[in-house]
């Protein structure tokens, strides 16, 4: 028997998430966990040879039904990855996974591979012990390489059933024999006690640095695979429970409609455009410029990297290589395909070979009169269709398209950096923007694997203004007597990925000031909270952030690990700065505030439609500032803690620390009407 595919892609990439969110008890979870697990044990206890035949996405349940079958055949491709990538929802495998892969491919490997839901290609499965053959793909021939190639692998798969029932093939040995170092590591933490509690212990260890104890789904997976290898005849039953209490935790739905509103995110709700973009070019050379070039080398026909000088352009086609060679260093990319991408890159230091650009994707310097002038230069070398696109952070895209005698053309495409490993981008649209210019600027995005969301133009637009309200609150927090060090680690352990004060040095104080200014200009002081003049003599000073080498910390080549220290020059305008005679707040009133004001933020953006509903909302703060993923953006933590909750909690701070505590009108309408905002 074999079990395949009929999508070359696709082995099965997973259960469907759908039946979990329908599910409204714990019980009703463990049925779905217990009925996997017992189809899982039919296909192993079935007396015929069962061999699967593994071609692209083998994730999750469809890894679990590999595990059940008796031998495992794999294509090598460039989609073909096998993974447990449950533990990113919250759960963990639910069907026999964190019973069967331990003793397959021994304890150290099997879990970072449940705890990370990382993949293996083909050949290194193979190399685990994952799967038994990796077979090499076809090329070209009378029918296209992808159908060829599965064709190939159901041949070989039925040959190995066969060679299997008949005798001639036996199945492989799952214990590794011998004094190998190979064969120790896989064999001694499975039958010796005190190295497979030493496994666990560091697993542990590890999964608590990580995460702060702020994810179960770690925890209950090395749970289930200790109760496994020690009672084994209750190992399926405790994965069955653990599955269940998993599914129920905030933490998991909050994951769950995460991945809901990422795959929201990456469809085109505007429709495929009339016309493509196909040529692209990209102004400016520095870390942005270069960052955009570089995620669109390979999905457009035709590159253009423009700067004003070829010293410039150097030190960007530098950047882009260096991503480019990383892959190749790590096997994800040949020399070959390197070269050959970097070749196709066009370097230009004037706008001669414009006339067939059908974009352009401008990320100079945030000045508005020298975009003004980018933007009149850049209409007269293009065509009439060519779309403009801004990566400004916070200069509003109307402003800029006053320069334009194309306005219906022009959009606002707010990249993040690093753009190769930042997944959001925000496109910004004005009521000037039309249509078809919406549904391109997103099919771009779209293209360059990006989760777009489509935001109105206004200060800050989304992301850029709730990072305002949150920066805002953090310096706050420093002038009442919370050092940057503490600011950090509370940040952290809350479930922020960076600390508040490198956040700041991450942005740029620079770039952090001028959006201050402007938003004190727009917001007063709602927005700020802490006192302007710090920020600025911090920028008068040189303190420019990490990319100075000094900001709030110092950033020196030779620190290595460990605490940054605090820059000195920094401390001290702080310190001239504090309130006299003010305490420093609790670690978890720090905590609060600057958490409740970012959402506080986010629902005012909902409450005015700059955000067009609250899954996008979710997405933008989830991929564009790591804004707490176990609580599943502003919106499901809304719902998850409640309206009124909320409210009253940003009451009692507006009466001890002002009316930035505010709470949004739509927060205190949906608290009063019992509304849900994830509710549809």
């Amino acid at each position: 028997m074999v079990f395949i595919s009929g999508k070359p892609d696709c082995f099965i990439a997973g259960a469907d998430i759908n039946m979990l969110a329908a599910c409204e008890t714990k019980e009703e979870i463990m049925t779905l966990s217990k009925g996997g697990q017992e189809f899982m044990q039919q296909m192993e206890d079935c007396k015929k040879p069962v061999v699967a035949a593994i071609s692209g996405s083998c994730m999750g349940g469809g890894l679990e039904i590999a595990l059940a079958c008796h031998y495992r055949v794999a294509l090598d491709t460039k989609k073909t990855s096998l993974a447990l990538p449950e533990v990113m929802l919250g759960l963990l495998p639910g069907s026999g996974g964190t019973q069967r892969l331990p003793p397959l491919i021994g304890l150290p490997n099997a879990l970072p591979m449940m705890l990370t839901g990382a993949g293996k290609n083909a050949k290194q499965a193979k190399k685990l012990g994952l799967v038994d053959l990796v077979i090499k793909s076809l090329g070209p021939g009378v029918k296209e390489p992808k159908t060829l190639s599965h064709d190939y692998l159901e041949s070989c798969a039925t040959d190995v059933a066969r060679q299997l029932a008949d005798g001639t093939l036996k199945k492989p040995k799952r214990t590794k024999s011998g004094m190998s170092t190979k064969a120790l590591s896989h064999n001694l933490p499975l039958k010796n006690k005190i190295l497979r509690n030493y496994v666990f212990k560091q697993a542990t260890k590890e999964v608590m640095k990580k995460t702060h104890g702020l994810y179960p789904a770690p925890l209950k997976i090395i749970d289930s695979v200790k109760n496994g290898l020690e009672s084994p005849s209750t190992g399926y039953a405790r994965e069955c429970e653990n599955f269940g209490d998993l599914a129920m935790t905030d933490e998991s739905r909050a994951l769950q409609s995460i991945f809901f509103g990422k795959q929201a995110c990456e469809k085109n709700h505007y429709g495929k455009p009339e016309r493509m973009p196909q040529n692209m070019a990209v102004l400016g050379a520095g870390l942005m410029g270069a960052g955009i070039a570089t995620v669109s080398l390979d999905k457009f026909p035709k590159v253009i990297l423009k700067d004003v000088s070829d010293t410039a352009l150097s030190k960007g086609e530098d950047m882009v290589r260096d991503v480019f060679q990383k892959k190749v260093k790590r096997k994800k990319m040949s020399q070959f395909d390197c070269d050959k991408l970097m070749s196709s890159l066009q370097s230009e230091v004037d706008y001669s070979n414009f006339k067939d650009v059908d974009i352009v994707i401008e990320a100079v310097f945030e000045d508005i009169n020298l975009k003004h002038r980018i933007i009149k230069e850049v209409e007269a070398a293009t065509p009439d269709h060519c779309i403009f696109a801004s990566n400004t952070s916070a200069l509003p895209i109307g402003d800029l398209a006053k320069a334009s005698v194309r306005p219906e053309n022009f959009i606002g495409m707010h990249y993040f950096s690093p753009v190769d490993k930042m997944p959001l981008l925000e496109i910004i649209t004005t009521d000037q923007t039309s249509k078809e210019t919406t549904a391109a600027a997103v099919e771009v995005g779209l293209k360059q694997k990006k989760t777009v969301i489509v935001v109105k133009d206004g200060p800050g637009f989304y992301t850029t203004r709730v990072i305002g309200a949150l920066m805002g609150e953090a310096f706050a927090c420093i002038q009442e007597g919370t050092s940057p060090t503490d600011l950090d680690k509370l940040f952290v352990k809350f479930g922020w990925p960076v600390g508040g004060a490198t956040l700041v040095d991450e942005v740029g104080i620079d770039v952090a000031y001028k959006v201050t200014k402007y938003f004190l200009e727009v917001f007063g002081e709602r927005i700020s909270a802490g006192d302007p003049r710090v920020i600025e003599e911090l920028v008068e000073s040189g303190c420019l952030g990490r990319k100075s080498g000094k900001g709030i910390f110092l950033y020196r080549s030779s620190t290595k690990g460990g605490a940054r220290p605090v820059n000195p020059v920094a401390q001290k305008i702080m310190d001239r700065y504090k309130k006299d005679g003010q305490v420093a707040p609790s670690g978890e009133d720090v905590q609060w505030r600057t958490y409740m004001r970012s959402v506080n933020e986010a629902a005012l953006c909902l409450q005015e439609e700059i955000i067009a509903n609250p899954v996008d909302g979710n997405i933008g703060l989830i991929f564009g500032i790591g804004h707490c993923p176990q609580r599943g953006g502003p919106f499901q933590f809304l719902d998850t803690y409640g309206a009124q909750a909320f409210v009253d909690k940003m009451r009692a701070y507006e009466d001890s620390l002002g009316f930035r505590f505010e709470p949004a009108q739509i927060v205190i309408d949906y608290a009063n009407s019992g509304k849900k905002f994830m509710s549809g």
